[in-house]
């Protein structure tokens, strides 16, 4: 085929998330995807509640999708050197350590849902006066859990004997996925770049929110030498070029973990703009400018991005709602209400409203802003006319009523109105599911056209840095949308918000063995 003639840049993107992985390449001109390659990753669970994944498949399944896609743009009339940069986004947390003098794994990747650092945690919180969780939050915007990179790094070191000795001879490398990728695609141990950036270094529990470098304090704490740490980069810069495969000598310009990725591509640029992520679970992002708002109801500070080396950074608070797309599952898997969780739409819109019926889908405990980890699930306000539609009504609406929490919890922190609520994630397909989320929420809900938004983020970060010059954040806009507006009143919202609440209340105090989550 004849070499395009489209003078439009094209812009790669690596997204290497917790299930697989994939590269796509955007046109910048029009945020449009040109081609796109995905390998599935599995996991190793060697124990239970140990998550891990093999680093060198990982790798590998990097450089298999960037070959494959070189050919599809080739295919369609592009060449190699359409290609100006390439961006990375990653799952986050997941914590990887290696040799530096041979590029191999000295353990498995800790995946960041793995909880076997519990134990670390409990020791951790014995030097803490009154096991204060939240010690460090006002430093580093994070609660101490086994969530993060830090305790990973920490066991992998007090557990794995290839680890120590590796500390020992001063040939250990250790850090999050965007790490691993880039040094080893940038020369591994002939010369590649051992970095991260801001947005993934805030994920660490070691780095400070204000100087955005790594916090000697933290480091002594978990007891991490700060020299093996890798060098901390804006979001959004020319950090080095692939030294290998078919893009050989393009820039890595762009890396962002997944969930800022998200809020990146969604072009949630501004202060008072969120985005949900909807999947098993629910992920908001509430931008708060340069504001670093340390939360009063368990919400998590991050970094959201830092677009160019000189640039402030835009910080953003974290909630997440542990039961979405899981609720609707349980509806099929376990009580066999519906056959398909495909089919919950349709016979959720064969009746105008939830009957009054409330389900709190609380199967082990409430995250923020409640943090109660006696609760559990409920289904309130049935009565002799309550129909199967009802109840898988009311579960929708638990997922919207959930979002309203963090939204809510985030406004009290912050003070900042929300103005719209942008969605990606597989569930935002579902028609009634956005309009209740306007209904409930009260702003206007907006679904992008173009359903890849993590990716699209890195390749934005990688399309702004200077030298690019793909972009100019001046006249970044969203792409084409769907907008749901809200169609209910104030007082009909606030009438079922507070009968939501009721709900919630009732969840409580089911298990008398649980015990405060924050406690």
């Amino acid at each position: 085929m004849p070499a395009n003639k489209d003078p439009a840049p094209l812009i790669g993107s690596i997204d290497e998330g917790t299930s697989s992985t994939r590269f796509s390449v955007f046109s910048m001109r029009t945020s449009r995807m040109v081609a796109v390659h995905q390998i599935p990753i599995p996991k190793i669970c060697p124990k239970e509640g140990w998550v891990e994944q093999d680093p060198i498949l990982i790798l590998e399944a990097v450089k298999d999708t960037m070959e494959e896609v070189s050919r599809h743009i080739k295919d369609r009339g592009f060449t190699i050197s359409n290609v100006k940069a390439v961006g990375i986004t990653n799952q986050r947390e997941t914590t990887v350590a290696w040799d530096s003098k041979t590029g191999r794994p000295l353990h498995n990747a800790i995946v960041w849902l793995d909880m076997r650092t519990t134990s670390t945690l409990e020791m951790l919180l014995e030097k803490v006066p009154n096991k204060n969780k939240n010690v460090h939050q006002k430093v580093c915007g994070l609660p101490l859990s086994p969530y993060f990179s830090a305790l990973k790094m920490k066991w992998l070191l007090d557990n794995v004997e290839d680890v120590r000795n590796a500390l020992h001879e001063g040939r250990l490398m250790m850090g999050t996925m965007d790490t691993w990728l880039i040094w080893n695609l940038t020369g591994g141990p002939n010369g590649g770049l051992y970095m991260t950036d801001v947005t993934n270094a805030s994920r660490t529990m070691l780095m400070n929110l204000d100087t955005l470098s790594w916090d000697n304090n933290l480091c002594k704490f978990f007891e991490i030498p700060i020299e093996i740490l890798p060098e901390i980069r804006s979001s959004s810069e020319i950090y080095a070029r692939i030294s290998q495969g078919p893009i050989a000598g393009i820039p890595i310009a762009g890396c962002v973990g997944d969930q800022q990725s998200a809020l990146l591509g969604q072009v949630c640029l501004k202060k008072g703009q969120a985005k949900s992520t909807y999947g098993t679970g629910c992920f908001l992002l509430y931008n708060t400018g340069n504001i670093k708002a340390i939360s009063k109801a368990g919400l998590l500070t991050t970094v959201a991005f830092q677009l160019g080396k000189k640039a402030k950074p835009v910080y953003a608070l974290e909630g997440s709602v542990a039961v979405a797309g899981a609720a609707m599952a349980w509806l099929k898997d376990n009580i066999g209400l519906v056959d398909e969780v495909k089919n919950i739409e349709t016979m959720a819109m064969s009746v105008h409203h939830s009957g009054d019926v409330y389900f709190v889908p609380a199967f082990s405990g409430l995250y923020a802003p409640y943090w109660q980890s006696d609760a559990r699930g409920v289904i309130c306000g049935i009565t002799e006319e309550t129909q199967r539609s009802h109840i898988l009504r009311a579960a929708m609406e638990a997922i919207c009523f959930q979002t309203r929490d963090i939204l809510e919890a985030m406004h009290k922190d912050t003070g900042l109105p929300l103005s719209e609520l942008w969605v990606d994630g597989g569930m935002i397909k579902n028609n009634l599911l956005m309009q209740l989320q306007a209904d409930l929420c009260g702003v206007p809900v907006v679904r992008p056209h173009m359903a890849e938004t993590t990716s699209l983020g890195a390749a934005i970060a990688a399309g702004l840095a200077e030298g690019v010059g793909a972009l100019d954040i001046e006249h970044l806009s969203p792409g084409p949308n769907d907008v749901f507006s809200p169609k209910i009143t104030g007082k009909e919202r606030n009438a079922r918000y507070s009968k939501w609440k009721m709900a919630v209340e009732r969840s409580f105090g089911w298990d008398i063995t649980g015990n405060d989550i924050t406690s």
